[in-house]
């Protein structure tokens, strides 16, 4: 087993998005390849309603998938294709944009005015850009949960963890995203593929993460207090953690446990050409997509 060392940590940007939303940018609109096959992650979390309401309204999509989980709030969406729902707190929906769709989203808060959610943006290879648009909606009751007997909480959102299997399939990238709860003061080690690209964002508590810098095996408590091995203390306000390579990943939960998202993905290693909700490979390609849009031809009718 091997240690996969910290390449970076950063908070979330607050960033401005669709009709005057709030919220935090982990990554997104940069280098590509950084977090390959993952583009963009944003955290939602807002205490004011004129802060969201105002929401996401209807834009295009192509090329990419997109994956939205609630955790406070709700959020209402429709698009061109004549699909509309409403995912409420601990509901999630994987969107496949494809050949192309055009999406609204208008997220509410709860009965306290408050809303919080993540949406991640995974690329499809080229192969795949062009297919047709496709829902999976998944009600937070549907959403597996393992429990270690020291407490640990792991919500199997995609893929498959400690024999809990998401409902979610067939998403191109064959991620693994997970919601993680350790408990105060507990030590957890988490096994991650290999070949897959990872990060983490903490969003509630703190932890100690170990870093690979210097091998240690298995951390002992009595390292951590003994500041034995080279750690990152992380808050839970907003925190992004690029790991490099490696199959597993080790922390020591603060005074208050710490929640945080491991999310994983095998990258795809495609050129990316890139504009606002339009991913393809090429810039021939992507200078298309906004031909079609002008002329009224992107949205084309299913095979």
């Amino acid at each position: 087993m091997s240690l996969r060392p910290t390449l970076e940590t950063r908070q979330a940007t607050p960033t401005l998005e669709g009709a005057g939303v709030k919220l935090h940018r982990a990554f997104g609109f940069q280098d590509p390849s950084e977090m390959d096959p993952f583009l963009l992650f944003d955290d939602f979390r807002n205490e004011l309603p004129e802060d969201f309401e105002k929401g996401f309204p209807w834009h295009p999509h192509r090329g990419i998938e997109t994956i939205t989980y609630v955790l406070s709030g709700s959020v209402e969406h429709g698009d061109s294709l004549g699909n509309k729902g409403t995912l409420g707190a601990g509901d999630v929906q994987w969107m496949t944009a494809g050949r192309g769709i055009m999406h609204q989203e208008m997220p509410q808060g709860n009965r306290n005015g408050q809303m919080h959610g993540f949406q991640l943006w995974g690329n499809l290879p080229g192969s795949l850009k062009m297919t047709d648009p496709r829902y999976q909606d998944v009600a937070g009751k549907e959403i597996p949960e393992a429990i270690d007997d020291d407490g640990t909480r792991v919500k199997v959102i995609v893929g498959e963890y400690w024999g809990k299997k998401s409902p979610v399939d067939g998403i191109a990238a064959d991620p693994q995203y997970l919601d993680i709860y350790v408990p105060p003061g507990v030590q957890k080690t988490f096994k991650i593929d290999t070949y897959r690209r990872t990060f983490a964002y903490v969003f509630e508590g703190a932890a100690a993460f170990v870093d690979a810098a210097k091998p240690t095996g298995v951390l002992l408590e009595k390292e951590v207090a003994g500041q034995e091995v080279n750690i990152r203390d992380l808050s839970g306000n907003r925190t992004l953690i690029r790991f490099g390579n490696g199959d597993e990943i080790s922390l020591h939960a603060g005074a208050e446990g710490v929640r945080f998202l491991l999310i994983s993905g095998a990258p795809i290693d495609e050129p990316v050409a890139w504009h606002g909700p339009i991913v393809m490979n090429t810039r021939e390609e992507l200078m298309q997509a906004f031909s079609e849009l002008r002329n009224g031809t992107f949205i084309k009718p299913a095979h």
